[in-house]
């Protein structure tokens, strides 16, 4: 079974706050910006795998919504092939309300941005949520919905922030977005030492040679079981990450860079995500949480690449 770790909609970019969707703009992001608009083009781009997690999001500083409830209806309308991460603001006064009541409308896990949020994510009103995260068995996902902006406080999202909280609540499950980029490094030392800590591939599937450099340090350290297939549509399209996954050791061939072993590229596109994760739900068609053999239909496209 192959599932994405993260995609994102939203009914207008300018729910990502006032920064994230001006830079947006001027980056002239015009085909993700109208795809992600359409909730419709996702499933269509999501014929190759089997199922993806998509995210709301909130963020009080940034005027940013995502509203969890419209996500929700995004996902009653999927037939089963999304499931929810709630956007919540851990600074936002209702904010353990809004997880109980993410928690209520199916959603399998929450999703912060700590340096558009501004928070640490040791803030003591940060750790009540997390504890309660951890209680009801929902992973949370570091990841940044847009461009970073001015307003970012850059160094709340350095990785190693995360080594508190993790030996604090130890059986939180976090997932650190794009392996942590920039600071690629942190993140794997994280991944070695936390066994609840994972990393996914969003934004690094766009850079090639960095997610290869990436997925070299995993593989030299014995970690690749900590990393998590995700595309971060629509930035880039499940078929096309795959795509980029298998291709990396094209930078090895004719030269004397190590490569790294195909059963290891399989096993991240294919990571049982409700498995590892302990998600309170799998995705239809597996109800039970155990890994099923991707579909025939789905074959061709790992053969080609």
């Amino acid at each position: 079974m192959i599932i994405d770790a993260q995609t994102r909609i939203w009914p207008s970019v300018d729910r990502l706050g006032r920064e994230s969707a001006d830079i947006a703009r001027r980056q002239q992001a015009s085909r993700w910006i109208r795809e992600s608009a359409e909730p419709g083009q996702l499933e269509l781009d999501l014929d190759p795998i089997d199922a993806a997690l998509v995210y709301g999001y909130r963020c009080e500083r940034q005027d940013a919504s995502i509203a969890n409830e419209w996500v929700a209806e995004v996902v009653a309308r999927s037939r089963g092939r999304l499931m929810g991460v709630a956007g919540v603001d851990p600074m936002s006064v209702d904010a353990i309300d809004e997880l109980d009541r993410a928690v209520d409308m199916g959603f399998v896990a929450v999703t912060v941005c700590p340096s558009d949020q501004g928070f640490h994510p040791t803030n003591s009103t940060a750790m009540r949520l997390w504890e309660r995260c951890q209680h009801l068995g929902l992973p949370v996902f570091v990841s940044r919905p847009g461009p970073p902006c001015p307003g970012a406080i850059m160094e709340f999202d350095r990785p190693l922030n995360w080594d508190e909280v993790a030996r604090s609540i130890p059986d939180l499950s976090i997932v650190l977005s794009g392996i942590g980029s920039p600071w690629v490094e942190e993140t794997l030392l994280l991944l070695q030492k936390h066994p609840r800590i994972f990393a996914d591939t969003a934004g690094l599937v766009k850079r090639p040679w960095q997610l290869f450099q990436a997925l070299l340090g995993a593989s030299s350290i014995g970690i690749t079981e900590k990393l998590l297939f995700a595309s971060g549509w629509p930035a880039e399209t499940p078929a096309k990450a795959i795509e980029t996954i298998y291709s990396l050791n094209g930078f090895s061939h004719g030269t004397q860079l190590p490569s790294i072993p195909r059963p290891l590229l399989r096993s991240i596109i294919e990571r049982d995500l409700p498995t590892v994760l302990g998600m309170p739900i799998a995705p239809s068609g597996s109800s039970d949480g155990s890994t099923t053999e991707p579909s025939t239909s789905k074959q061709p496209l790992q053969d080609e690449v």
